[in-house]
């Protein structure tokens, strides 16, 4: 089972955005480290090559425009990123902005570490840490995160590392209009539909701002 540049070019030409040929070689490698690391570390359950570009690489990558339109330059955290995702690969295709990738596992830290040093992500950060522990000296434009929590827990276990003006933004499968109902600390909501090439399942993306 393998990856090949051809493979990840043919999934991301899918999108409505143009990813350049250096990205393109990134994004491969990204992938070909995850299915190497995971016989040994299990970073994810699905390895099936042509899962693996639907499920984490468009998965992830249909948020570029959103985050763009209404966060450009912005600094995020993803909160839970796990193997990098979605945080890791979206550092690829947006250079401008910056990325701090948090989680609690050393193995997964580890990972995304080794793949920083292997092909280059000049702007990711990596930290080892529960989302509640992490203290940044300056709030975050946004918190990002991927199926991580419920709403509510989300928002009261990340607060505190957004800025005054910063915003959550949960990608999640169906939306769900209960799961927000509690969150008052970010009175503000924006829902938008996802399309992820090759994935016949809901997707959307919350914006909550104050």
């Amino acid at each position: 089972m393998s990856i090949q540049k051809e493979d990840v070019r043919v999934a991301i030409d899918q999108l409505f955005f143009e990813v350049d040929d250096i990205a393109c070689d990134k994004l491969t490698k990204y992938l070909q480290g995850m299915l190497l690391w995971n016989k040994a570390y299990n970073l994810t359950a699905i390895t099936e090559p042509k899962e693996m570009l639907v499920k984490h690489l468009l998965d992830s990558l249909v948020l570029a425009p959103e985050l763009e339109k209404r966060i450009p330059n912005g600094h995020f955290i993803d909160v839970g990123t796990g193997a990098g995702l979605p945080g890791a690969l979206l550092s690829i295709v947006m250079p401008s902005a910056r990325f701090t990738l948090l989680d609690s596992a050393i193995k997964r830290t580890r990972f995304i570490t080794q793949m920083k040093l292997e092909i280059g992500l000049p702007n990711v950060e990596i930290v080892t840490s529960r989302v509640q522990d992490h203290q940044p000296e300056k709030g975050y434009d946004a918190v990002l995160s991927r199926a991580f929590a419920s709403g509510e827990d989300m928002v009261n276990w990340s607060e505190h590392l957004v800025h005054d003006q910063g915003v959550m933004a949960a990608m999640k499968g169906k939306f769900i209009e209960e799961e927000w109902e509690s969150v008052s600390q970010f009175p503000n909501r924006e829902v938008i539909e996802l399309e992820v090439p090759g994935l016949f399942e809901e997707r959307h993306l919350i914006f909550l701002s104050k």
